[in-house]
């Protein structure tokens, strides 16, 4: 197949159904910012099977190892110039932190070197240096930096090994693509959300697919405390609360249409004349998993991803899929199918009986909850979720929400909401930036292209010299060259996974345990 040169920045045709990839192509970077900036040669022709009609599942290879690839030792630095060196756990920090451990390992006899790490430009937040890092040596195994790395912390420092092919620079690195599309032109069935006998639970997608009688499925949504994290909305009915202003993609008629946006949530209590916000849906009380909550949270209330936030006093509603409540401390309210209180409890931990739901509280709200309540008295409960743009949400019965992020794509163009999503870390210390917006890492995506067909998209890492992961502007990239209209990053990492009829799991997951159990799906039914 001739060589054919595709550009990002000009339209993209989304390949023909069952259609290969050219065999090479050129992306462009975003905001001028050269991630996929050079010619990325297929390394082997594409695969492309039939699922069943209307479903279809393109195997890819992109890039190949080259000399430039090695294995490295990264020396981690103190958050404070005085800080200690043997415990130290930044992975990146201002240049003079970096300079002055640089100094101190030459004293040590090892010949450090520190190197810039930028951050591409957001669609909310510019390029800049994101800071600097200290490295030892180029390897040809893993094996040859842990000696060193043993070495290294012998002598007082603190670090780990790093493969640089994985560093999210380098335009060539070996990658493993997975795309299903699914054409309901052709394909009669649906694309929804599922999860296990119970929220608070996880399980392997291989097992609510084989369950479901499911022809494909990927893993869709965070999970903390074994459940998911984030607005989600099942069939029209709000099971978690929202990460205020953080993306999320609706899915209604049966996976026919997506829409990519921002999303809020308001659970409104009143009890009488007075009235209370509901902190939460579906999640242990006092503890908020990428922030963004409301009332009082710390240190925020602007969404982090991957970071606990905390509140002394909350309240938050359990519905009855929920499964066994947490037990503990303070008060909560039984609330049958009707709203009505049918018991008010000096502790936490109540069944939810079916059709109703129970309002925990602890702290502050415990005592608002136990003076505003009693037994035989109707409450009402009031739900509002908003778009992006202010405009009510209509939960009907085919609406699915999973707020995940960032966005990727939206109506055709690069959209990364990285500062808003809270990628970008708020303080000094960008260790987890680098680490998990900057890095190559596992990818899982969810987009429609614009022929109307929904992609369900997996990329391999962290697999030296196999597939080493995205960055998630190059992720952005990837889903526009795919032809997506719109798109929107899933759960990654070790939870990246995608399943389909006749070949099961269609990619290598990261974990050295294989496949991991997921608070929730997305599966494509017949």
């Amino acid at each position: 197949m001739a060589a054919v040169a595709t550009v990002l920045t000009a339209a993209v045709a989304a390949p023909a159904a069952g259609a290969a990839l050219p065999q090479s192509y050129t992306v462009a970077g975003v905001s001028d910012t050269p991630f996929f900036g050079q010619s990325l040669p297929l390394s082997a022709p594409s695969v492309t099977t039939t699922v069943t009609p209307g479903v279809t599942l393109t195997s890819m290879s992109l890039g190949a190892k080259d000399a430039d690839d090695y294995w490295t030792v990264q020396v981690y630095l103190p958050a404070t110039i005085d800080g200690p060196l043997n415990v130290a756990d930044t992975a990146l920090g201002p240049k003079k932190i970096a300079d002055q451990v640089a100094q101190a390992l030459r004293s040590k006899g090892f010949d450090p070197r520190t190197e810039q790490v930028d951050s591409p430009a957001y669609a909310d937040h510019p390029a800049g240096t994101l800071g600097w890092i200290v490295r030892i040596g180029q390897y040809a195994t893993s094996g040859d930096a842990s000696a060193m790395l043993s070495k290294l912390r012998a002598a007082g420092f603190a670090g780990g090994t790093r493969y640089t092919a994985q560093d999210g620079t380098d335009a060539t690195a070996p990658q493993k693509v997975h795309v299903l599309r699914v054409d309901f032109r052709e394909f009669g069935g649906t694309v929804g959300t599922d999860f296990g006998p119970t929220l608070n639970g996880t399980e392997k997608l291989t097992d609510l697919a084989a369950a479901a009688g499911a022809v494909a499925g990927i893993n869709a949504q965070w999970f903390y405390n074994s459940a998911p994290g984030g607005l989600f909305v099942k069939d029209g009915k709000l099971l978690g609360a929202a990460t205020q202003g953080r993306a999320g993609v609706k899915i209604t008629h049966g996976g026919r249409a997506v829409d990519v946006d921002t999303y809020t949530a308001h659970v409104t209590l009143r009890a009488g004349r007075d009235t209370i916000e509901i902190d939460g849906v579906n999640r242990v009380p006092g503890e908020i998993w990428n922030c963004g909550g409301v009332g009082g949270d710390l240190p925020t209330e602007k969404p982090q991803h991957d970071l606990k936030c905390t509140d002394s006093s909350e309240l938050v509603q359990f519905t009855p899929e929920w499964g066994a409540t947490p037990t503990g401390a303070g008060a909560e309210v039984v609330l049958d199918a009707h709203d009505k209180v049918i018991a008010v409890n000096a502790t936490r931990g109540a069944g939810v009986p079916a059709g109703g739901s129970t309002i925990q509280a602890i702290g502050d709200s415990a005592d608002w909850l136990l003076e505003h309540t009693k037994v035989g008295t109707k409450l009402t409960l009031t739900e509002r979720v908003e778009d992006s743009k202010g405009r009510k949400v209509a939960l009907t019965p085919g609406t699915t929400i999973l707020q995940v992020g960032p966005a990727l794509v939206r109506d055709g163009k690069v959209s990364v909401n990285a500062a808003a999503d809270g990628l970008i870390r708020e303080g000094e210390d960008q260790t987890f930036t680098y680490n998990w917006a900057v890095r190559g890492n596992p990818r899982s995506m969810i987009g429609m292209d614009d022929q109307g067909r929904l992609m369900l998209v997996v990329v391999d890492g962290r697999q030296a010299g196999y597939s080493e992961g995205l960055g998630i502007a190059q992720t952005a990239e990837l889903m526009k060259l795919l032809g997506a209209r719109e798109a929107m990053n899933l759960d990654g990492g070790g939870s990246s996974v995608m399943v389909a009829s006749g070949a099961g799991i269609v990619n290598r997951p990261s974990d050295a345990t294989g496949e991991r159990s997921l608070g929730n799906v997305l599966l494509v039914r017949p």
